[in-house]
């Protein structure tokens, strides 16, 4: 059985860096399927609304980022740690939420929130202006 934890959450100011670590157990992140990073606002939690990817990198190393992270963040993967990582650069306010690590099902990636079976509990980054 797969789990995945996410740790390296926390509280920072505007304009601040966090580094988001994704541990795997039962999983090899540098194996063949997809993988990524969602997240969640809290207005968004309360609404009911999916959590909208953010972040994925294929078994290839091709990375794709969502608009509102681009250039600010980097994913990447630590093969002899086992660990998927997002480093967050020039955080803002909106980006605050409980962010999640996730596998897809599949080996070429998108950020349908459909395709990605197996997700973390999640760490709560929160950004204060």
């Amino acid at each position: 059985q797969v789990q995945l934890v996410e740790s390296g959450g926390g509280s920072v100011q505007a304009g601040g860096s966090l580094r988001l670590s994704c541990a795997a157990s039962g999983y090899t992140f540098s194996g063949r399927y997809c993988a990524g990073w969602f997240r969640r606002t809290p207005e968004k939690e309360r609404e009911g609304v999916a959590r909208e990817g953010i972040a994925t990198i294929g078994s290839g190393d091709g990375t794709t980022y969502a608009d509102a992270v681009k250039g600010r963040f980097t994913i990447s993967r630590d093969d002899a740690k086992n660990t998927l990582d997002l480093q967050m650069n020039n955080l803002k306010p909106e980006d605050t939420a409980t962010y999640y690590c996730a596998i897809s099902k599949f080996q070429t990636c998108t950020m349908r929130r459909w395709e990605f079976n197996t997700m973390g509990q999640g760490t709560q980054v929160t950004v204060s202006s």
